[in-house]
């Protein structure tokens, strides 16, 4: 966090002003805000960027009870009328989620306290899929590549972080490095995250509200201390994990809705993440 500066209210504020923006069709012209336009698809297109949850989803290797979804009703009622209801179960941490910053750090915001502005913002989708591998971390000098041909990450932006490793998705093995679980699968993990140097930098010097990836975790597979979790989220800006589609957002110029289930007191939840990507010459 820079200095001087209130992070909740100045967000509150920047993140209001982005909505404004984003249904004004990007800010381009002083001209009447149109609702209309932003999901009629003549602004622009939304983007999905969550994986469905279900039998295959991907957790981390010790929530070994994965997505549960049991039917407790289907078919033609006694009235006549057809009825289905489950029953649903989950770990807050996997497939598509959310970490709120108290998962990492002690006083931090939980789930149902980021404001909406900590959750909707413009994207900076930052790639490296060409060379990264599966223990790359992402450096200053890569967030510093994406602003020498974008300009400065924006204050209250949500930071995107391109591996390619969402084309592993289908395949436990391949996307987390290990066919284990268990706590002995957990130093087995080799997939890319963000240095730590890159989350102090991003604290220090920058006014982004979270970060996102398209890997299961914001630290590397083969951090044993979760730096770049407890450096973030000190200072309550979240992640988002195993993030879908990032291939389909632009580095710049769309915009990140990602609303996570209200969880009370929550480390984490289940995520619906959408990028909207507004009309060329909006």
């Amino acid at each position: 966090m820079r200095p001087g500066r209130s992070r909740p209210l100045g967000a509150l504020v920047r993140g209001w002003a982005l909505v404004g923006c984003l249904v004004a069709a990007g800010c381009s012209s002083p001209a009447p805000m149109d609702f209309a336009a932003v999901f009629d698809g003549t602004a622009g297109r939304w983007i999905d960027l969550s994986w469905s949850f279900g039998p295959s989803t991907i957790y981390w290797p010790t929530d070994t009870l994965g997505f549960r979804l049991a039917e407790l009703a289907y078919g033609r009622t006694e009235a006549g009328y057809f009825y289905s209801s489950y029953e649903l179960g989950t770990a807050e941490h996997g497939g598509t989620h959310l970490d709120a910053p108290i998962h990492f750090a002690e006083g931090g915001l939980p789930a149902d306290e980021i404001p909406l502005a900590g959750l909707i913002g413009p994207a900076a989708v930052v790639d490296v899929q060409e060379r990264a591998h599966p223990d790359y971390l992402v450096t200053v000098v890569d967030l510093e590549g994406w602003e020498a041909r974008h300009g400065e990450l924006p204050d209250g932006g949500i930071l995107l972080l391109r591996t390619g490793w969402g084309s592993r998705w289908g395949d436990r093995t391949a996307y987390l490095g290990t066919e284990a679980t268990g706590p002995d699968a957990v130093p087995q993990l080799h997939f890319p995250g963000l240095a730590p140097e890159a989350a102090e930098w991003l604290v220090d010097r920058r006014g982004i509200v979270a970060v996102g990836i398209d890997t299961p975790s914001i630290d590397y597979g083969q951090s044993a201390d979760f730096r770049s979790h407890v450096t973030l989220y000190s200072a309550n800006i979240s992640g988002f994990e195993n993030v879908a589609n990032l291939e389909l957002m632009p580095e710049s110029g769309a915009f990140v809705v990602a609303l996570p289930m209200k969880i009370e007191g929550g480390s984490g939840g289940p995520l619906r993440i959408v990028g909207f990507v507004p009309s060329p010459g909006r």
